[in-house]
């Protein structure tokens, strides 16, 4: 048996959402500062820039997270590597290699608590039977999902295209039924859901950060010739064709620590 205090019973932390497996808190104020950041620190506690950390309760559902994402457990908690075999071990490290996601994901097992590093991203929580049990994700989103879920690399439509427009060749493809965690530069108060029905979504950059297996997803030139498109000045620009959902941002991807 195990207790543990001033965690998220503190008053610097706020709970944001709880679903499934994981809990997501927030650090209200980051306390931990010198003299020589504490002007930083202000600023971003104002601008709503602040340390959040998920929380993953082991009991609920066995949990996969991205490669070097645990901060501490406590309790009957098992670390696994997942892996089914050898060759479950090469296509892992072949999906790895075309997503650009680590190619072993961690997985832990048991009954205790798994906490994974803070970020200073936001925490989005998706449960994946809401997009009809497929979702696809950009490069780098993914933090962990409940075990339950799969993973497969998903490839673009047009390769060629797909590598002129310097967005890569796959994706990151989760199937199943279970609830999946992301990091996102927006918070989901500005992420923009738009539903598809047999129509066309274009975006100019990597602004989506999810949308459904369903989906068709081509990257394009914007007009029907090159003339067309430099006359747009919009180049090539990412298409989305069918039935289903896409998760918008309003920014394009940024780095953020």
């Amino acid at each position: 048996m195990y207790t543990i205090r001033n965690f998220t019973d503190n008053n610097d932390i706020k709970t944001l959402e709880q679903r499934g497996a994981f809990t997501v808190v927030e650090y209200l104020r980051d306390l931990s500062v010198t003299p020589f950041d504490a002007q930083i620190a202000y600023f971003c506690n104002e601008m709503n820039v602040r340390k959040r950390q998920v929380i993953c309760d082991l009991s609920v559902s066995d949990v996969t997270t991205q490669a070097g994402a645990m901060q501490w457990t406590v309790g009957d908690v098992n670390a696994t590597t997942g892996l089914k075999g050898v060759g479950d071990f090469f296509g892992k490290a072949l999906r790895g290699s075309v997503t650009g996601e680590s190619a072993i994901k961690p997985e832990y097992t048991g009954s205790g608590t798994l906490v994974l590093e803070p970020t200073y991203k936001h925490i989005i929580l998706i449960d994946v039977a809401d997009w009809n049990g497929s979702i696809v994700l950009d490069d780098g989103l993914f933090l962990a999902c409940e075990s339950s879920l799969k993973h497969k690399a998903v490839p673009r439509s047009n390769l060629s295209s797909a590598a002129l427009g310097n967005e890569g060749l796959f994706n990151l493809g989760i199937q199943g039924s279970g609830i999946l965690c992301l990091e996102s530069v927006s918070p989901r108060e500005e992420l923009i859901e738009i539903e598809l029905k047999n129509d066309v979504l274009k975006v100019d950059g990597n602004m989506a950060i999810a949308w459904s297996g369903s989906l068709d997803f081509t990257v394009e030139r914007s007009g029907k010739s090159l003339i067309g498109s430099a006359a747009s000045g919009e180049g090539l620009v990412n298409v989305y064709r069918g039935t289903g959902k896409v998760l918008l941002a309003p920014v394009s991807k940024t780095p953020v620590r």
